[in-house]
């Protein structure tokens, strides 16, 4: 069934809710996919062109890795439709807190746009929200890099099936934000040579390797990676085509499409984002034999460390469930995957919805 854009089936949506305040000048979405699994935990995006498509793909994309991730919880998104540095940021938060206290199968969490300072705000309204920071029992997930560091996990299961060795790779991350900086930090750690990084101000490319330290304390006091001299400054979405052994996109939606995919000269996708690559596209990158990790799969690592904050685990069980549940959901997906041809998302898929429609019945 179609609601406009809104496709429906045997999963969901469990509940599509539009949120306003007009005196505030306040709107949001909230979308439950599917609560079979328990209740909803999804991020807050913070952005003036979020809207119900996509709000409702990456609820979706939620249930997916909350399931094949072994989490008793559902998916659930929500979209603040306001640009992330408005003044009235905190009273949109609190008035989008009052307007889901009674939607109880959602639990918020942070998300593009939003943080553990946030959650904090929707924690002190409602009493219910993950990612909040440290001095209210949280697990940051910003501050401990929890989905950096489970994309550097995923990368050393990943990268020999995509032929090459992560000692030594070159990486090219598109969007140097929290997951972007995370991911370069820990996979500098593991013997990767970051290569290029972007935001939105721009891209910067070195191929004998960034000091990642430095680039992220440029960024930091900055405001943009471009101000880092070392290196060949680029616009941001050159950063595709440039020669590297894995990609990661960690920004926005559908950032790698058709118009760009033939570009992309990587051997291994590592999805930092959620939904950052069209199905064309991740088609077409099969048919070339680029290896696409899934975001429900490469990314988990944040939703992993809420899910253990939810059950009040400690910082170092969490860890230790991101790097075991990845690196286990990698190697089963990648050799299915080898073993019959077929895109990684599929086997993905189909062991998540399998899980999802066994508690629905």
């Amino acid at each position: 069934m179609n609601l406009g854009e809104i496709t429906f089936d045997e999963l969901g949506p469990h509940k599509i809710i539009h949120l306003y305040a007009p005196k505030l000048g306040f709107k949001a979405i909230v979308v439950i996919d599917n609560i079979a699994l328990g209740p909803s935990i999804g991020g807050v995006r913070v952005s003036p062109s979020v809207y119900t498509e996509e709000v409702a793909r990456l609820a979706r994309t939620m249930t997916m890795k909350n399931s094949i991730a072994g989490l008793p919880h559902g998916g659930g998104k929500a979209g603040i439709i306001s640009d992330p540095k408005d003044s009235k940021k905190e009273l949109y938060f609190k008035e989008f807190s009052k307007q889901i206290k009674d939607l109880l199968e959602y639990i918020p969490g942070p998300d593009m746009g939003s943080n553990e300072e946030c959650m904090s705000w929707i924690y002190d309204e409602i009493k219910r929200a993950v990612g909040l920071p440290e001095k209210m029992g949280g697990l940051p997930l910003d501050k401990l890099g929890a989905t950096g560091f489970g994309l550097a996990e995923c990368a050393e299961v990943s990268c020999p099936f995509a032929g090459i060795s992560l000692r030594g790779s070159k990486v090219a991350i598109h969007g140097f934000g929290s997951v972007g900086k995370a991911a370069a930090k820990f996979l500098s750690g593991k013997g990767a040579v970051i290569v290029g990084v972007s935001d939105t101000k721009g891209a910067i490319y070195n191929p004998d390797g960034l000091d990642v330290t430095e680039l992220t304390g440029i960024k930091d006091s900055t405001g943009s990676i471009i101000n880092f001299k070392k290196g060949t400054v680029m616009k941001p979405d050159e950063i595709f085509s440039v020669n590297c052994d894995i990609l990661i996109p960690a920004a926005t939606p559908d950032v790698i499409h058709k118009d760009n995919v033939d570009g992309i000269k990587a051997r291994l996708i590592l999805q930092g984002a959620n939904i950052p690559a069209t199905k064309e596209a991740e088609d077409i990158l099969h048919k070339k034999g680029i290896l696409c990790v899934p975001d429900f799969i490469a990314n988990a690592g944040g939703v992993i460390m809420a899910a253990m904050e939810y059950a009040k685990k400690t910082e170092k069980e969490a860890f230790d469930a991101i790097s075991t549940r990845i690196k286990t959901n990698a190697k089963l997906i990648l050799e299915r995957s080898q073993k019959e041809n077929i895109l990684p998302r599929t086997i993905a898929e189909e062991i998540a919805k399998e899980r999802v429609l066994k508690a629905m019945s």
